[in-house]
């Protein structure tokens, strides 16, 4: 019998792929909660961000902060491409947006749960929910589990796979709990992929304003001098910042934010693709052309009017005076401060639909061939209980789906 702990999408993918390669063995998944695959359900809007249309399993490994070096091989044998096959074989065709983000056509996550849930019951994996697990053991001389289920009953298993999803500290027994009794190291979890609290006038009365393209670098202990970097969109929320850029950075820095108790300096450039010449020169030719406007018509800088207003009022800049009027020392102090805003971060907020935690089960203590254990032969792991966790755009998808198969097909053979 195969027992799979966890009712996400890497515990079962893992359950469906086993079943495939063993039809003849029982395959039970649990799940403690009242519902499975909560995750994709509230994932990207409601519409599933399935994975990232990146195919080259190198660069594709350069999505994760954590984890990118052991997933290259996994991604040669089921990457980005599979995924989406694997849908369309299941009737939910797979579109690429844009920016390289992959969803299903119906840009519903109900199809990718539907596509899961009818896969897993015509296999015949049997799925038993609020059925949550207490304990674990393993007989090393007999070679077998015992799963000790929270209704007192034991569940007898030659194989067992713990994909219980990221968790923090204060989550309880849960997954990691599992993995420690079974003598495995921990990497303690911390949040990734969070937005930033800011209480600074910049911001006051912005929320729900975005602005399409910034850099923001985080300057925080422990990092490098030059800090973290990142590009991309930039939203105004309620309590401070969040969008692409802010969540790709928080990933890169997670464990170092922590650490700074989430208290560090955030430095945003405006304009990114344009050099501090560049800029001055544009400003520059601006004041030249409309001298007679006031500042408070803003330039072309692909800045929502909001967020140009409220920049002049903290730099100190009233919104009448002239464009002729500015003067040269003030041009160049609009730019020196259009390219470096400093900000004070005080604190995080999760990004409830994207959850991911930085942390868990050390990844040497895994073959990621099989997603075997290397200290409990039988013991399979997938998804977020590992070490593992990527940047914001289907990329924590993909990895549950690779390690998913990869158990599986461990599992199974």
């Amino acid at each position: 019998m195969i027992v799979v702990i966890g009712g996400g999408p890497a515990g079962f993918f893992a359950a469906i792929t086993a079943r495939t390669f063993r039809p003849e063995t029982p395959v039970i998944l649990l799940e403690k909660y009242n519902d499975v695959l909560r995750k994709v359900v509230i994932s990207g809007g409601g519409r599933c961000n399935v994975t990232h249309d990146c195919h080259d399993p190198r660069e594709l490994a350069k999505r994760y902060p954590r984890g990118g070096r052991e997933l290259i091989s996994g991604f040669h044998r089921f990457g980005p491409s599979d995924v989406a096959n694997w849908f369309d074989d299941h009737h939910v065709p797979i579109k690429i947006e844009a920016d390289g983000r992959m969803f299903p056509e119906s840009d519903s996550s109900a199809s990718i749960v539907e596509a899961l849930l009818v896969s897993a019951q015509k296999i015949g994996v049997e799925v038993r929910k609020r059925c949550g697990v207490v304990g674990v053991q393993f007989n090393r001389d007999e070679g077998n589990f015992s799963v000790e289920l929270d209704t007192g009953r034991n569940l007898e298993c030659q194989q067992l796979l713990i994909a219980t999803g990221g968790q923090t500290s204060g989550d309880g027994f849960g997954g990691l709990g599992m993995a420690a009794d079974l003598g495995h190291g921990i990497q303690d979890p911390v949040p990734s992929l969070f937005t930033f609290k800011i209480q600074d006038s910049l911001l006051h009365d912005l929320a729900g304003v975005a602005v399409q393209e910034v850099a923001v670098k985080a300057v925080v202990p422990g990092l490098p001098k030059k800090g973290l970097l990142e590009t991309g969109p930039l939203l105004v929320t309620h309590w401070g910042l969040s969008g692409p850029a802010v969540l790709r950075l928080s990933a890169w820095g997670a464990r170092a934010m922590a650490e700074a108790d989430y208290r560090f300096q955030l430095r945003i450039d405006w304009c990114p693709n344009l050099t501090h010449n560049d800029l001055g020169n544009l400003l520059t030719n601006w004041a030249d052309d409309n001298g007679r406007k006031q500042v408070a018509q803003s330039p072309e800088l692909g800045l929502p009017r909001r967020m140009w207003l409220a920049l002049l009022q903290k730099f100190g800049i009233d919104r009448e005076t002239k464009w002729a009027q500015f003067g040269k020392k003030n041009l160049a102090r609009l730019v020196e401060k259009l390219k470096t805003t400093e900000l004070e971060v005080t604190g995080k907020a999760l990004n409830k639909e994207e959850f991911v935690t930085c942390g868990g089960v050390r990844l040497a203590e895994v073959d990621f061939k099989t997603m075997e254990s290397r200290l409990v032969p039988g013991l399979f792991f997938a998804g977020e209980v590992l070490d593992i966790d990527g940047i914001t755009g289907g990329f924590n998808f993909q990895s549950c789906w690779t390690t998913g198969f990869l158990a599986g097909k461990g599992m199974g053979e």
